[in-house]
């Protein structure tokens, strides 16, 4: 029984020692099963030394996957980041271009206005505007002709304009000029004013002009099928100067006058309209005076009294 088993010294030491020369513990252990001392496997020493290098392996082994896996978030995640600059250069580039054309054009716009205001300031000018000068709306896009006319007599500006606005006709002009080269306005730029009435009969076809709804025509009387081409108020300025034809040369400071307004309406639509004069839209008309003559061709061909 396991109470009588009697243990020989000599044979314990030579099993230890056969133990551990085999490779086991070298401490013996005793167990239910074993009431003497039962070997118990010891890691072969070989593992030992390798041990270290496969934990390094290893190690190496899971580095490598988990770059392996991050390897593809990572190229994806460059790929956005390269998209994303590309694009942000790109709006960045469309801003500018944006930028740069807007500057461009609040440039040119500044550049015009201060074309409009210089050639404004010369000018010796006040306002008398009256509702029942405007027959309608007259844009840029329209503006095609100076007309220039004669008040045939000697008042004043305010008196023409007092006449015009009283005599139920609903005639007027733009501006009137004085003698002086003071200068009234009656109407603004963009507006129609019956100033031309009726023309030749052809005249708009040669004129390049029509009789459309714009013009409200209100006042206009027919003069007869040899002028019954109505158009002319619809695409241009009319100014009138204080003259009475054959009386007597028109004053220098009157000329001078009409040289910067003709240069204010040039500024103000940004190009030239062609000068006319009433006679050329119908024939018989007196104004302008045979004395104007040599002004006129000027006024056409140089855009001043003087050439």
């Amino acid at each position: 029984s396991a109470a009588s088993v009697r243990l020989n010294p000599a044979a314990t030491a030579s099993t230890a020692s056969s133990l551990v020369s085999n490779g086991y513990m070298r401490t013996p252990i005793r167990t239910p099963e074993c009431p003497t001392f039962c070997p118990h496997p010891q890691v072969p020493k070989y593992i030992s030394k390798i041990k270290p290098i496969l934990l390094v392996a290893f190690s190496c082994m899971f580095v490598c996957l988990l770059v392996g896996c991050a390897s593809p978030q990572k190229q994806e995640e460059t790929k956005d980041e390269t998209e994303s600059l590309a694009l942000n250069e790109e709006k960045g580039a469309e801003s500018q271009s944006v930028n740069e054309e807007d500057t461009q054009n609040v440039s040119e716009e500044d550049t015009r206005q201060k074309l409009i205001d210089d050639a404004y300031s010369k000018l010796n000018i006040s306002n008398d505007f009256r509702s029942s000068f405007v027959h309608g709306n007259k844009g840029s896009e329209y503006q095609k002709y100076i007309v220039l006319h004669d008040t045939e007599g000697t008042e004043d500006a305010s008196s023409v304009i007092d006449w015009w606005d009283s005599n139920g006709n609903l005639v007027a002009a733009h501006f009137i000029i004085n003698k002086d080269g003071s200068i009234v306005q009656c109407a603004p730029l963009d507006s129609i004013v019956h100033h031309a009435g009726f023309g030749d009969t052809g005249h708009n076809e040669l004129y390049g002009v029509e009789d459309e709804s714009r013009d409200d025509k209100a006042g206009t009387t027919p003069i007869g099928s040899w002028a019954s081409d109505y158009g002319m108020n619809s695409y241009s300025v009319g100014i009138e100067m204080v003259h009475i034809g054959g009386s007597e040369d028109y004053p220098e400071a009157q000329l001078e006058a009409l040289d910067d307004l003709i240069a204010y309406i040039d500024a103000y639509y940004g190009f030239e309209s062609e000068i006319i004069d009433h006679k050329a839209w119908r024939s018989g008309n007196s104004d302008t005076s045979p004395e104007f003559a040599e002004y006129f061709e000027n006024f056409k061909n140089y855009r001043t009294h003087r050439g």
